[in-house]
């Protein structure tokens, strides 16, 4: 006897209750309060992606996984590389479809940091840009990179504050190609009050000066993305939910 075909159904309950998670607002404030708690332990630093430390939240990591495959983009930009796990994990992704190249752009890639990153075996997939992620000399040398007709994603983890993520959205938002995704992390500080906003960082940033605000303020004067409502949905226990962008327009 053969099994009924139910894989249709189970990606529309998967939909169904992505979107109804993303609007239960009880479920939410359970989950940053939850998230408060686990910062007192560095969670988002306790990860690594193939021996190398990835700062982020594995929800993060998952979500951000579910964009690259189904878009299958060929250049992935990422301001903030930090200690490199990241550029790593989106490389591994490239190489295991067999395209593309990221881009990981940072004002101080330190030498451990980069010998780290280009040691790696995933280094063939990565080039790294240090300076001012928003400057416009770095922003032509990323541009220069990006090759004719290219699918083109935008990762944005560098300085958290309002203005500078602001300027990072103007400066490579245009660079996003249609279908592709625009993602602004860290958004959750624009959802936390003072007293609960992370305190364990080189620089802390408080809501109306963070990434939420400067997403919310570019969504307001560009219309080429929209929030993809299933994936920001389904980001409780993440540090950037609602930082998920489609591109909708070319």
């Amino acid at each position: 006897m053969t099994a009924h075909d139910d894989r249709k159904e189970f990606e529309e309950n998967k939909s169904r209750q992505s979107i109804a998670l993303g609007k239960d607002q009880e479920a939410f404030r359970q989950s940053t309060d939850l998230l408060t708690k686990l910062d007192e332990y560095d969670y988002s630093y306790l990860w690594s992606w193939m021996g190398v430390p990835i700062i982020q939240m594995p929800a993060d990591i998952m979500a951000t996984q579910e964009v690259i495959w189904a878009t299958k983009p060929d250049v992935i930009i990422e301001t903030g590389v930090a200690r490199g796990g990241s550029v790593i994990f989106m490389a591994s992704l490239l190489e295991v479809m067999g395209q593309g190249q990221v881009i990981g752009v940072d004002i101080d890639i330190r030498k451990h940091n980069r010998q780290a990153i280009e040691e790696h075996p995933m280094s063939k997939r990565i080039t790294l840009i240090e300076g001012g992620s928003a400057d416009e000399d770095i922003v032509k040398k990323v541009e220069a990179l990006i090759p004719e007709g290219a699918r083109v994603m935008v990762v944005l983890d560098s300085d958290h504050s309002r203005d500078h993520v602001l300027a990072e959205c103007r400066a490579y938002g245009r660079l996003v190609t249609e279908g592709c995704y625009l993602v602004v992390a860290d958004t959750l500080v624009g959802h936390l009050d003072e007293e609960n906003a992370p305190k364990k960082r080189s620089k802390i940033w408080y809501k109306g000066d963070e990434p939420l605000s400067a997403l919310n303020d570019y969504m307001s004067e560009c219309d080429r993305f929209e929030v993809d409502e299933e994936l920001n949905g389904k980001l409780v226990l993440s540090s950037s939910p609602g930082g998920y962008l489609r591109c909708i327009r070319p």
